[in-house]
């Protein structure tokens, strides 16, 4: 390895086509810009997804998230692919600190950024306080999975999907019966590209069930008047090029109360892209761990202080790298290059706006019960033993006490269910683990 703080990326060969393509090392510039395209397609349905349900600014989000790519290749030093497009596990936190009703921009933005600015900061310190131990120890992967095994990263996981399930379902729901159906449309368009299709496509279902939903939604309300037609006037007069609409951060000690426990989640997140990306690569980048955490914390501050969701490292880009096997970092660099481009496009924002809202209240159930099912994946691929009655008793309080929303007020200070949860399995976990050590030394 290079003693440079950057890589040199040493070019492949042609003819080595299928190889694998390591993070330090790059394919020709045409080559190179084709794949920071297409990790552009792969982020984009979740990327405005969610900014959309939240009530910001699409132009905004994908703006940051290039801007926040570029960060986090900054801080690992350019040895750690990745791609940070907007967080779910916000979500929650934001309705509830924010009112927001679903549908039209978020009026109290402010109260939210400036809750996500804290969340960043929180997440950069324990980045830092990891990045410490890295060398100090070098056991800080170790460390992280010792009070965050897999039982309890699960539950958490699995929460946030719980905790939203109701907004999910009174989104889709609308105000018709027509509304509903369209609603369940989308979730079986989201369904039949996940199930009937190969490649691509199907890599891609979130972003090509969107427009087949949406395309099903124009011939019904705008060629039969079945519904509230779509409305591209705002389309056709935006400009190619602008600015988009930036927010200022308001800070509030109970909107901070709701939203920093996120950052937990979030280092759950880019733990398991970090061991994601090491067991595909063969490489062991446990040494970018903390480093990695400070640059995701640090684009997520950047991200809230102008109007910018939250961002996380995405799995949707780890399945590109999984399928071309082509690791490269610059890659992500020319990824977020386009994206930035894109945040600068207000026509590419009027059109994210003209997205029926049916069609976002069915992709809101298939994103959130996508997002519990993948708590119980990381049950499933760790295997984790529920024959442990620890294990049982965690999962079990953690998903009751984030799905029905268990909330603790203590003075301006607040927990919501998703918080309550996710310090609640932490501490539940930590607590019973020390329980049976005593146990387990009596009976020895």
């Amino acid at each position: 390895m290079s003693n440079t703080y950057f890589p040199r990326w040493r070019r492949v060969p042609a003819g080595t086509e299928g190889v694998v393509v390591q993070p330090d090392e790059r394919l020709s510039w045409p080559q190179n810009i084709a794949m920071g395209a297409q990790h552009v397609v792969a982020m984009f349905g979740s990327t405005i997804l969610a900014p959309l349900i939240m009530g910001f600014d699409a132009n905004v989000a994908i703006l940051m998230s290039g801007v926040g790519t570029l960060i986090f290749f900054l801080f690992v030093g350019g040895r750690v692919p990745s791609y940070l497009g907007s967080s779910f596990a916000f979500i929650g936190g934001v309705i509830a600190v924010t009112g927001y009703a679903g549908t039209g921009p978020n009026m109290n933005i402010g109260v939210a950024l400036g809750a996500i600015i804290v969340c960043g900061l929180a997440y950069t310190a324990i980045g830092l306080l990891v990045w410490w131990i890295n060398i100090r120890t070098g056991g800080a992967a170790e460390w992280i999975n010792r009070w965050m095994p897999p039982v309890v990263t699960g539950a958490i996981v699995a929460v946030i999907g719980l905790n939203l399930a109701p907004i999910a379902a009174k989104g889709a729901m609308g105000g018709s019966t027509f509304e509903a159906l369209m609603a369940l449309m989308t979730v079986f368009c989201v369904g039949g590209i996940a199930v009937y299709t190969r490649g691509t496509v199907q890599r891609l279902l979130i972003l090509v069930g969107l427009l087949l939903a949406c395309v099903i939604y124009a011939l019904l309300a705008n060629g039969l008047g079945l519904g509230k037609a779509i409305d591209f006037s705002a389309v056709a007069s935006a400009a190619w090029l602008g600015l988009p609409h930036f927010s200022a951060p308001v800070f509030q000690v109970k909107a901070i109360s709701v939203i920093v426990p996120v950052a937990i989640i979030l280092v759950a997140e880019n733990l398991g892209h970090i061991k994601a990306v090491s067991a595909m690569t063969g490489k062991n980048l446990d040494q970018y761990l903390g480093r990695a955490f400070v640059g995701d914390g640090v684009a997520t501050m950047l991200s809230g202080a102008v109007g910018g969701t939250g961002v996380t490292t995405y799995a949707e880009n780890i399945g590109v790298m999984t399928v071309t096997r082509i690791y490269s970092t610059l890659v992500f660099v020319l990824a977020a290059l386009i994206a930035i481009l894109l945040g600068f496009s207000p026509k590419f924002g009027a059109l994210i706006q003209t997205i029926p809202g049916p069609v976002l209240g069915g992709m809101s159930i298939v994103v959130f019960g996508l997002i519990a099912v993948a708590g119980a994946r990381i049950w499933v691929v760790n295997q984790v033993d529920f024959s442990d009655n620890r294990n049982l008793i965690v999962a079990a309080v953690t998903l009751v006490l984030g799905a029905g929303n268990f909330s603790l007020q203590f003075g301006a200070f607040k927990l919501d269910g998703i918080g309550t949860a996710t310090f609640g399995a932490i501490i539940l976990y930590a607590l019973l683990r020390i329980g049976s050590r005593g146990r387990e030394s009596q009976v020895l």
